[in-house]
Protein backbone atom coordinates (compact mmCIF):
# COMPACT_ATOMS: atom_id res chain seq x y z
CA UNK A 1 0.00 0.00 0.00
CA UNK A 2 1.64 3.76 -0.75
CA UNK A 3 2.63 5.56 1.94
CA UNK A 4 0.44 8.52 1.18
CA UNK A 5 -2.30 6.14 1.50
CA UNK A 6 -1.16 5.74 4.70
CA UNK A 7 -1.39 9.29 5.58
CA UNK A 8 -4.79 9.57 4.81
CA UNK A 9 -5.69 6.71 7.19
CA UNK A 10 -4.04 8.46 9.71
CA UNK A 11 -5.57 11.22 9.28
CA UNK A 12 -9.11 9.89 8.76
CA UNK A 13 -8.15 8.13 11.98
CA UNK A 14 -7.59 11.43 13.36
CA UNK A 15 -11.47 12.56 12.42
CA UNK A 16 -12.80 9.59 13.96
CA UNK A 17 -11.32 9.29 17.11
CA UNK A 18 -10.94 13.70 17.25
CA UNK A 19 -14.51 14.17 16.92
CA UNK A 20 -15.34 11.24 19.55
CA UNK A 21 -12.96 13.41 22.12
CA UNK A 22 -14.71 16.06 21.52
CA UNK A 23 -18.30 14.41 22.37
CA UNK A 24 -16.76 12.76 25.38
CA UNK A 25 -15.53 15.83 26.55
CA UNK A 26 -18.82 17.57 26.28
CA UNK A 27 -20.63 14.62 27.78
CA UNK A 28 -18.14 15.12 31.07
CA UNK A 29 -18.77 18.56 30.79
CA UNK A 30 -22.44 18.05 30.92
CA UNK A 31 -22.22 15.71 33.90
CA UNK A 32 -19.85 17.69 35.93
CA UNK A 33 -20.55 21.09 35.31
CA UNK A 34 -24.17 21.44 34.20
CA UNK A 35 -26.27 22.71 31.03
CA UNK A 36 -26.06 21.05 28.59
CA UNK A 37 -26.35 23.43 25.87
CA UNK A 38 -23.93 25.83 27.23
CA UNK A 39 -21.37 22.93 28.10
CA UNK A 40 -21.35 21.11 24.48
CA UNK A 41 -20.98 24.84 22.97
CA UNK A 42 -18.30 25.89 24.88
CA UNK A 43 -15.86 22.74 24.45
CA UNK A 44 -16.93 22.21 20.93
CA UNK A 45 -16.03 25.53 20.24
CA UNK A 46 -13.06 25.87 22.30
CA UNK A 47 -11.87 22.65 20.43
CA UNK A 48 -12.37 24.51 16.94
CA UNK A 49 -10.28 27.98 17.78
CA UNK A 50 -7.50 25.48 19.65
CA UNK A 51 -7.34 23.60 15.72
CA UNK A 52 -7.20 26.72 13.93
CA UNK A 53 -3.96 27.73 17.00
CA UNK A 54 -2.37 24.59 15.98
CA UNK A 55 -2.30 24.83 12.38
CA UNK A 56 -0.54 28.45 12.83
CA UNK A 57 1.88 26.89 15.23
CA UNK A 58 2.83 23.76 13.31
CA UNK A 59 4.31 26.32 10.55
CA UNK A 60 7.17 26.48 12.74
CA UNK A 61 8.35 22.72 11.64
CA UNK A 62 10.54 22.82 9.25
CA UNK A 63 12.41 19.15 9.26
CA UNK A 64 11.33 16.41 11.11
CA UNK A 65 8.01 16.55 9.75
CA UNK A 66 6.71 12.77 9.73
CA UNK A 67 8.83 12.47 13.19
CA UNK A 68 6.65 15.41 14.73
CA UNK A 69 3.52 14.02 12.88
CA UNK A 70 4.17 10.35 14.59
CA UNK A 71 4.72 12.46 18.13
CA UNK A 72 1.13 14.09 17.60
CA UNK A 73 -0.26 10.97 16.94
CA UNK A 74 0.89 9.37 20.01
CA UNK A 75 0.10 12.43 22.12
CA UNK A 76 -3.18 12.89 20.50
CA UNK A 77 -3.81 9.01 21.79
CA UNK A 78 -3.02 9.45 24.94
CA UNK A 79 -5.09 12.53 25.37
CA UNK A 80 -8.13 10.73 24.18
CA UNK A 81 -7.42 7.65 25.93
CA UNK A 82 -7.05 9.28 29.68
CA UNK A 83 -9.36 12.54 29.28
CA UNK A 84 -12.50 10.97 31.34
CA UNK A 85 -9.80 9.37 33.87
CA UNK A 86 -8.07 12.41 34.01
CA UNK A 87 -11.75 14.40 35.24
CA UNK A 88 -13.13 11.33 36.81
CA UNK A 89 -10.07 10.84 39.18
CA UNK A 90 -9.71 14.82 40.19
CA UNK A 91 -13.74 15.28 40.69
CA UNK A 92 -13.43 16.53 43.85
CA UNK A 93 -11.73 19.49 43.07
CA UNK A 94 -15.34 20.64 41.87
CA UNK A 95 -14.01 24.53 41.57
CA UNK A 96 -11.85 23.89 39.06
CA UNK A 97 -13.28 21.16 37.05
CA UNK A 98 -13.80 23.51 34.17
CA UNK A 99 -11.03 24.23 33.81
CA UNK A 100 -9.41 20.69 33.75
CA UNK A 101 -12.40 19.55 31.14
CA UNK A 102 -11.81 23.22 28.74
CA UNK A 103 -8.21 22.74 29.09
CA UNK A 104 -8.53 18.86 27.94
CA UNK A 105 -10.25 20.08 24.92
CA UNK A 106 -7.85 22.90 24.12
CA UNK A 107 -5.13 20.32 23.99
CA UNK A 108 -6.72 17.65 21.49
CA UNK A 109 -7.72 20.21 19.57
CA UNK A 110 -4.53 22.01 19.12
CA UNK A 111 -2.86 18.33 18.31
CA UNK A 112 -5.67 18.28 15.54
CA UNK A 113 -4.73 21.27 14.05
CA UNK A 114 -1.03 20.78 14.34
CA UNK A 115 -0.88 17.28 12.41
CA UNK A 116 -3.26 18.00 9.33
CA UNK A 117 -0.97 20.20 7.83
CA UNK A 118 1.96 18.18 8.49
CA UNK A 119 0.23 15.29 6.75
CA UNK A 120 -0.29 17.56 3.93
CA UNK A 121 3.11 18.35 3.56
CA UNK A 122 4.36 15.39 4.02
CA UNK A 123 1.64 14.38 0.73
CA UNK A 124 3.13 16.64 -1.23
CA UNK A 125 5.60 14.39 -2.27
CA UNK A 126 2.55 11.74 -3.73
CA UNK A 127 0.32 14.19 -4.71
CA UNK A 128 -0.50 17.22 -6.30
CA UNK A 129 -1.50 20.80 -4.73
CA UNK A 130 -4.75 20.44 -5.73
CA UNK A 131 -5.79 16.52 -5.33
CA UNK A 132 -3.53 16.92 -2.01
CA UNK A 133 -5.50 19.64 -0.33
CA UNK A 134 -8.72 17.93 -1.02
CA UNK A 135 -7.79 14.48 -0.39
CA UNK A 136 -6.31 15.43 3.14
CA UNK A 137 -9.23 17.29 4.05
CA UNK A 138 -11.90 14.58 2.73
CA UNK A 139 -10.33 11.88 5.07
CA UNK A 140 -10.76 14.16 7.94
CA UNK A 141 -14.25 14.98 7.29
CA UNK A 142 -15.11 11.42 6.42
CA UNK A 143 -13.40 10.30 9.68
CA UNK A 144 -15.21 12.87 11.97
CA UNK A 145 -18.62 11.76 10.13
CA UNK A 146 -17.88 8.05 10.83
CA UNK A 147 -16.46 8.97 14.64
CA UNK A 148 -19.95 10.97 15.36
CA UNK A 149 -22.12 8.50 14.44
CA UNK A 150 -19.76 5.74 16.23
CA UNK A 151 -19.91 7.63 19.35
CA UNK A 152 -23.65 7.90 19.54
CA UNK A 153 -24.71 4.55 18.60
CA UNK A 154 -22.27 2.31 19.74
CA UNK A 155 -19.28 4.24 22.12
CA UNK A 156 -21.83 5.49 24.38
CA UNK A 157 -24.82 3.20 24.78
CA UNK A 158 -22.86 -0.31 24.62
CA UNK A 159 -19.41 0.73 25.87
CA UNK A 160 -19.54 3.64 27.80
CA UNK A 161 -17.63 6.79 28.17
CA UNK A 162 -14.17 5.39 29.74
CA UNK A 163 -14.21 2.16 26.91
CA UNK A 164 -14.98 4.45 24.32
CA UNK A 165 -12.24 6.76 24.88
CA UNK A 166 -9.56 4.03 25.54
CA UNK A 167 -10.99 2.28 21.50
CA UNK A 168 -10.39 5.57 20.07
CA UNK A 169 -7.75 6.98 21.42
CA UNK A 170 -5.66 3.68 20.78
CA UNK A 171 -7.05 3.91 16.71
CA UNK A 172 -4.41 6.71 16.83
CA UNK A 173 -1.83 4.71 18.26
CA UNK A 174 -2.51 2.03 16.06
CA UNK A 175 -1.98 3.66 13.00
CA UNK A 176 0.96 5.81 13.73
CA UNK A 177 2.62 2.73 14.79
CA UNK A 178 1.93 1.00 11.06
CA UNK A 179 2.83 4.71 9.68
CA UNK A 180 6.63 4.10 11.38
CA UNK A 181 6.85 0.42 9.93
CA UNK A 182 5.85 1.83 6.90
CA UNK A 183 7.83 4.37 6.55
CA UNK A 184 10.83 3.06 8.66
CA UNK A 185 13.01 1.94 5.72
CA UNK A 186 13.04 5.22 4.40
CA UNK A 187 15.68 6.84 6.47
CA UNK A 188 13.55 7.84 8.93
CA UNK A 189 14.78 9.80 11.93
CA UNK A 190 15.35 8.97 15.83
CA UNK A 191 13.97 5.05 14.91
CA UNK A 192 15.00 3.79 18.22
CA UNK A 193 13.48 6.40 20.23
CA UNK A 194 10.17 5.90 18.41
CA UNK A 195 10.27 2.17 19.51
CA UNK A 196 10.90 3.25 22.98
CA UNK A 197 8.60 5.52 22.94
CA UNK A 198 5.66 2.83 21.36
CA UNK A 199 6.84 0.50 24.03
CA UNK A 200 6.03 2.73 26.51
CA UNK A 201 2.73 3.77 25.22
CA UNK A 202 1.55 0.41 24.45
CA UNK A 203 2.28 -0.38 28.53
CA UNK A 204 0.76 2.58 29.62
CA UNK A 205 -2.98 2.41 27.45
CA UNK A 206 -2.84 -1.19 28.40
CA UNK A 207 -2.26 -0.46 32.03
CA UNK A 208 -5.10 2.53 31.93
CA UNK A 209 -7.13 0.21 30.43
CA UNK A 210 -7.09 -2.66 32.86
CA UNK A 211 -7.45 -0.19 36.17
CA UNK A 212 -9.83 2.42 34.41
CA UNK A 213 -12.65 0.83 36.65
CA UNK A 214 -10.62 1.33 39.70
CA UNK A 215 -9.60 4.54 38.83
CA UNK A 216 -12.86 5.81 38.06
CA UNK A 217 -14.55 4.44 41.29
CA UNK A 218 -11.84 6.02 42.76
CA UNK A 219 -12.95 9.78 41.31
CA UNK A 220 -16.12 8.94 41.60
CA UNK A 221 -16.25 7.70 45.16
CA UNK A 222 -14.81 11.88 45.94
CA UNK A 223 -17.65 13.07 44.96
CA UNK A 224 -20.05 10.99 47.33
CA UNK A 225 -19.86 10.94 51.17
CA UNK A 226 -21.11 6.96 50.98
CA UNK A 227 -20.00 4.20 49.50
CA UNK A 228 -20.60 4.03 46.04
CA UNK A 229 -22.68 0.38 45.19
CA UNK A 230 -23.35 0.74 41.51
CA UNK A 231 -22.43 2.73 39.06
CA UNK A 232 -23.34 3.28 34.69
CA UNK A 233 -23.18 5.56 32.35
CA UNK A 234 -26.09 4.85 30.10
CA UNK A 235 -27.10 6.09 27.09
CA UNK A 236 -28.81 9.43 28.36
CA UNK A 237 -27.49 9.71 31.85
CA UNK A 238 -24.65 9.07 34.65
CA UNK A 239 -26.18 6.55 37.18
CA UNK A 240 -24.99 6.25 40.97
CA UNK A 241 -26.25 4.52 44.07
CA UNK A 242 -24.64 5.26 47.30
CA UNK A 243 -24.95 2.91 50.73
CA UNK A 244 -25.17 3.74 54.08
CA UNK A 245 -25.71 1.02 56.74
CA UNK A 246 -28.81 -0.46 55.22
CA UNK A 247 -30.22 2.37 53.03
CA UNK A 248 -29.16 3.33 49.44
CA UNK A 249 -29.46 7.07 47.73
CA UNK A 250 -30.25 7.23 43.52
CA UNK A 251 -28.22 9.78 42.29
CA UNK A 252 -28.63 11.13 38.44
CA UNK A 253 -25.86 13.32 36.91
CA UNK A 254 -25.02 13.91 40.72
CA UNK A 255 -27.97 15.26 41.64
CA UNK A 256 -29.87 13.04 44.76
CA UNK A 257 -33.46 11.44 43.15
CA UNK A 258 -34.58 9.19 46.21
CA UNK A 259 -33.05 7.89 49.39
CA UNK A 260 -34.85 4.68 50.76
CA UNK A 261 -34.12 6.50 54.37
CA UNK A 262 -36.68 9.01 53.26
CA UNK A 263 -38.59 8.38 50.19
CA UNK A 264 -42.07 8.08 51.60
CA UNK A 265 -42.03 11.31 52.59
CA UNK A 266 -41.89 12.01 49.22
CA UNK A 267 -43.66 9.50 47.01
CA UNK A 268 -46.64 9.44 49.86
CA UNK A 269 -47.61 13.32 48.61
CA UNK A 270 -47.03 12.67 45.73
CA UNK A 271 -49.57 9.61 44.87
CA UNK A 272 -52.39 9.85 47.63
CA UNK A 273 -53.65 13.16 47.76
CA UNK A 274 -54.64 12.99 43.81
CA UNK A 275 -55.52 9.65 44.32
CA UNK A 276 -57.91 10.78 46.65
CA UNK A 277 -58.98 13.37 44.37
CA UNK A 278 -59.47 11.23 41.28
CA UNK A 279 -62.69 8.97 41.33
CA UNK A 280 -61.75 6.58 38.67
CA UNK A 281 -58.31 4.86 38.92
CA UNK A 282 -58.58 2.28 36.07
CA UNK A 283 -55.59 3.48 33.84
CA UNK A 284 -52.57 5.60 35.66
CA UNK A 285 -50.12 6.52 33.56
CA UNK A 286 -46.14 7.70 35.15
CA UNK A 287 -43.56 9.59 33.16
CA UNK A 288 -40.78 9.01 34.89
CA UNK A 289 -40.39 6.68 38.11
CA UNK A 290 -38.80 3.83 36.62
CA UNK A 291 -37.20 3.43 40.30
CA UNK A 292 -40.57 2.05 41.21
CA UNK A 293 -41.58 3.85 44.63
CA UNK A 294 -44.63 5.62 42.71
CA UNK A 295 -46.08 2.50 41.50
CA UNK A 296 -45.17 0.63 45.09
CA UNK A 297 -47.60 3.73 46.44
CA UNK A 298 -50.30 2.80 43.68
CA UNK A 299 -50.76 -0.66 44.33
CA UNK A 300 -51.96 -0.18 47.87
CA UNK A 301 -55.45 0.38 45.65
CA UNK A 302 -57.77 -2.47 44.48
CA UNK A 303 -59.33 -0.79 41.40
CA UNK A 304 -56.23 0.07 39.56
CA UNK A 305 -56.51 -2.18 36.04
CA UNK A 306 -53.06 -0.76 34.67
CA UNK A 307 -50.29 1.27 35.11
CA UNK A 308 -48.34 2.34 32.68
CA UNK A 309 -44.69 3.21 33.30
CA UNK A 310 -42.80 5.19 30.47
CA UNK A 311 -39.04 5.92 31.02
CA UNK A 312 -36.38 6.23 28.92
CA UNK A 313 -33.44 4.60 30.16
CA UNK A 314 -33.67 0.89 30.09
CA UNK A 315 -30.82 0.92 32.77
CA UNK A 316 -32.65 2.49 35.20
CA UNK A 317 -36.18 0.57 34.64
CA UNK A 318 -33.54 -2.48 35.11
CA UNK A 319 -32.43 -1.13 38.03
CA UNK A 320 -36.35 -0.74 39.58
CA UNK A 321 -36.62 -4.44 38.58
CA UNK A 322 -33.08 -5.84 39.36
CA UNK A 323 -31.03 -3.73 42.21
CA UNK A 324 -31.48 -5.70 45.22
CA UNK A 325 -31.01 -2.44 47.39
CA UNK A 326 -34.22 -0.48 45.62
CA UNK A 327 -36.30 -4.26 45.63
CA UNK A 328 -36.27 -4.53 49.13
CA UNK A 329 -37.72 -0.99 49.46
CA UNK A 330 -40.18 -0.61 46.49
CA UNK A 331 -41.63 -4.25 47.25
CA UNK A 332 -40.86 -5.46 43.67
CA UNK A 333 -43.68 -3.19 42.58
CA UNK A 334 -42.42 -3.14 39.14
CA UNK A 335 -42.76 -6.96 38.59
CA UNK A 336 -46.74 -6.58 38.94
CA UNK A 337 -48.96 -8.22 36.63
CA UNK A 338 -50.63 -4.63 36.44
CA UNK A 339 -47.52 -3.08 35.25
CA UNK A 340 -46.13 -2.05 31.83
CA UNK A 341 -42.84 -0.83 31.51
CA UNK A 342 -42.12 1.59 28.28
CA UNK A 343 -38.51 2.64 27.72
CA UNK A 344 -39.76 5.39 25.79
CA UNK A 345 -38.96 9.32 25.33
CA UNK A 346 -42.81 10.93 27.35
CA UNK A 347 -43.09 13.50 25.12
CA UNK A 348 -43.56 11.05 22.03
CA UNK A 349 -44.94 8.84 23.95
CA UNK A 350 -47.88 11.21 24.12
CA UNK A 351 -47.69 13.03 20.86
CA UNK A 352 -48.47 9.14 19.71
CA UNK A 353 -50.57 8.08 21.89
CA UNK A 354 -54.79 7.60 21.40
CA UNK A 355 -55.18 5.67 25.15
CA UNK A 356 -56.53 7.79 27.70
CA UNK A 357 -56.13 8.27 31.26
CA UNK A 358 -57.41 8.98 34.57
CA UNK A 359 -54.48 9.80 36.57
CA UNK A 360 -50.65 10.95 35.07
CA UNK A 361 -47.68 11.26 37.43
CA UNK A 362 -45.14 12.99 36.10
CA UNK A 363 -41.60 12.34 37.93
CA UNK A 364 -38.71 13.47 36.24
CA UNK A 365 -35.36 15.03 37.66
CA UNK A 366 -35.24 18.81 37.24
CA UNK A 367 -35.32 20.41 34.01
CA UNK A 368 -31.62 20.93 34.23
CA UNK A 369 -31.04 21.01 30.51
CA UNK A 370 -33.43 21.26 27.52
CA UNK A 371 -33.40 17.44 27.15
CA UNK A 372 -35.50 17.21 30.27
CA UNK A 373 -37.09 20.66 29.91
CA UNK A 374 -39.66 19.82 26.78
CA UNK A 375 -41.37 17.54 29.58
CA UNK A 376 -42.31 20.67 31.47
CA UNK A 377 -43.84 23.22 28.53
CA UNK A 378 -47.36 23.79 27.59
CA UNK A 379 -47.20 21.80 24.78
CA UNK A 380 -46.42 18.87 26.82
CA UNK A 381 -49.32 19.44 29.56
CA UNK A 382 -52.09 20.54 26.60
CA UNK A 383 -51.12 16.84 25.48
CA UNK A 384 -51.56 15.51 28.88
CA UNK A 385 -54.77 17.56 29.16
CA UNK A 386 -55.90 16.20 25.66
CA UNK A 387 -55.20 12.79 27.26
CA UNK A 388 -57.10 12.78 30.11
CA UNK A 389 -60.28 11.53 31.22
CA UNK A 390 -62.89 14.42 31.56
CA UNK A 391 -62.02 13.59 35.88
CA UNK A 392 -58.71 13.25 35.65
CA UNK A 393 -55.70 14.77 36.83
CA UNK A 394 -52.26 15.31 36.97
CA UNK A 395 -49.21 16.00 39.58
CA UNK A 396 -46.01 16.69 38.04
CA UNK A 397 -42.38 17.06 40.35
CA UNK A 398 -42.17 20.78 40.50
CA UNK A 399 -38.37 20.74 42.19
CA UNK A 400 -38.10 23.55 45.51
CA UNK A 401 -40.24 26.09 46.27
CA UNK A 402 -37.61 27.30 48.40
CA UNK A 403 -34.39 26.54 45.83
CA UNK A 404 -35.33 26.74 42.96
CA UNK A 405 -38.27 29.26 43.93
CA UNK A 406 -38.81 30.87 40.08
CA UNK A 407 -38.62 27.03 38.67
CA UNK A 408 -41.53 26.06 40.92
CA UNK A 409 -43.72 28.88 40.26
CA UNK A 410 -43.20 29.03 36.34
CA UNK A 411 -44.28 24.91 36.45
CA UNK A 412 -47.43 26.14 37.79
CA UNK A 413 -48.01 29.16 35.62
CA UNK A 414 -47.05 26.96 32.48
CA UNK A 415 -49.78 24.58 33.59
CA UNK A 416 -52.36 26.65 34.28
CA UNK A 417 -51.81 27.78 30.34
CA UNK A 418 -52.46 24.44 29.39
CA UNK A 419 -55.87 24.40 30.86
CA UNK A 420 -55.48 23.03 34.19
CA UNK A 421 -56.33 24.30 38.05
CA UNK A 422 -53.49 24.22 39.87
CA UNK A 423 -52.90 23.06 42.95
CA UNK A 424 -49.05 23.75 44.33
CA UNK A 425 -47.66 21.42 47.08
CA UNK A 426 -44.44 20.92 49.53
CA UNK A 427 -43.13 18.97 51.87
CA UNK A 428 -40.11 18.06 54.42
CA UNK A 429 -38.28 15.57 52.92
CA UNK A 430 -35.38 14.93 55.10
CA UNK A 431 -32.48 14.01 52.45
CA UNK A 432 -33.58 16.50 49.98
CA UNK A 433 -34.59 19.91 51.62
CA UNK A 434 -37.90 21.47 50.96
CA UNK A 435 -39.29 19.70 47.83
CA UNK A 436 -42.45 20.14 45.90
CA UNK A 437 -45.33 19.11 43.52
CA UNK A 438 -48.01 20.59 41.29
CA UNK A 439 -51.07 18.64 40.62
CA UNK A 440 -53.16 19.74 37.71
CA UNK A 441 -57.47 19.72 37.18
CA UNK A 442 -59.42 19.68 34.81
CA UNK A 443 -62.46 19.35 36.70
CA UNK A 444 -61.96 20.79 40.72
CA UNK A 445 -60.91 24.50 41.17
CA UNK A 446 -57.67 24.65 43.92
CA UNK A 447 -60.58 24.79 46.98
CA UNK A 448 -62.36 22.17 45.58
CA UNK A 449 -59.43 20.15 45.49
CA UNK A 450 -57.97 20.39 48.85
CA UNK A 451 -61.27 19.72 50.24
CA UNK A 452 -61.39 16.95 48.46
CA UNK A 453 -58.27 15.55 49.70
CA UNK A 454 -58.60 16.25 53.75
CA UNK A 455 -61.55 13.78 53.20
CA UNK A 456 -59.72 11.19 52.02
CA UNK A 457 -58.99 7.54 53.06
CA UNK A 458 -55.48 7.83 53.85
CA UNK A 459 -55.03 5.20 57.32
CA UNK A 460 -56.19 2.64 55.19
CA UNK A 461 -53.41 2.53 53.20
CA UNK A 462 -50.70 1.97 56.03
CA UNK A 463 -48.46 4.87 54.79
CA UNK A 464 -46.00 5.66 56.99
CA UNK A 465 -46.36 9.35 56.93
CA UNK A 466 -49.04 10.96 55.03
CA UNK A 467 -52.49 11.41 56.80
CA UNK A 468 -55.46 13.38 56.46
CA UNK A 469 -53.81 16.16 58.63
CA UNK A 470 -51.08 16.41 57.02
CA UNK A 471 -52.87 17.69 54.25
CA UNK A 472 -52.80 20.85 55.57
CA UNK A 473 -49.60 20.66 55.87
CA UNK A 474 -48.58 20.29 52.54
CA UNK A 475 -50.98 22.58 50.92
CA UNK A 476 -49.94 25.84 52.92
CA UNK A 477 -47.52 28.19 51.24
CA UNK A 478 -46.04 31.27 52.91
CA UNK A 479 -45.19 34.08 50.26
CA UNK A 480 -42.27 33.17 47.97
CA UNK A 481 -39.37 33.53 48.82
CA UNK A 482 -38.44 35.94 45.63
CA UNK A 483 -40.25 38.21 43.21
CA UNK A 484 -42.17 36.12 40.93
CA UNK A 485 -44.16 38.24 39.51
CA UNK A 486 -41.89 38.17 36.28
CA UNK A 487 -42.48 34.41 35.60
CA UNK A 488 -42.70 33.20 32.11
CA UNK A 489 -44.51 30.42 30.99
CA UNK A 490 -42.44 27.78 29.74
CA UNK A 491 -42.55 26.60 25.97
CA UNK A 492 -41.11 24.37 23.21
CA UNK A 493 -39.94 27.73 21.29
CA UNK A 494 -38.77 29.39 24.78
CA UNK A 495 -37.62 27.20 27.23
CA UNK A 496 -37.02 29.75 30.13
CA UNK A 497 -37.79 26.76 32.88
CA UNK A 498 -34.00 25.37 32.68
CA UNK A 499 -32.78 28.38 33.06
CA UNK A 500 -34.35 29.35 36.40
CA UNK A 501 -33.60 26.27 37.41
CA UNK A 502 -29.70 27.05 36.81
CA UNK A 503 -30.34 30.52 38.36
CA UNK A 504 -32.04 29.04 40.88
CA UNK A 505 -31.57 29.66 45.30
CA UNK A 506 -29.24 26.62 46.07
CA UNK A 507 -26.92 28.57 48.15
CA UNK A 508 -29.55 28.17 50.31
CA UNK A 509 -29.34 24.20 50.63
Amino acid sequence: MKKGLWLKIAIFATGVSGLTSEFILSTLASYFIGDTIIQWTVVLSIMLFSMGIGSQVSRVVVKHLLVTFLLVEFTLSLLISFSPLIVYSLASKSEFIHILIYGLALLVGFCIGFEIPLATRLNEAHESLDKNISNILSWDYIGSLVGGLSFAFFGLPYLGITNTAFLFGSLNFIVAVILFWKYQGYKLEYKNWIISTIIFLFTVLSLGFIYSEQIILFGEQSRYKDKIVYQEQSKYQKIVITQWKEHFWLFINGNQQLSTFDEFLYHEPMVHPIMALTPEHKNILIIGGGDGFNVKELLKYDDIDNITVVDLDPVMTNLGLEFSGLLQYNDSALHDSKVKILNKDGFSFLEKSELFYDLMIIDLPDAKNLEINKLYTQEFYQMAYRLLRPNGNIITQAGSPYYATRGFYCINKTMRSAGFETLPMHNQVLTLGEWGWIIGSKHYNKEQMISIMKRGSYEKLNNKWLNNESINLITSFGKPLFDTSSVEINTINSPVLYRYYLDGNWDLY
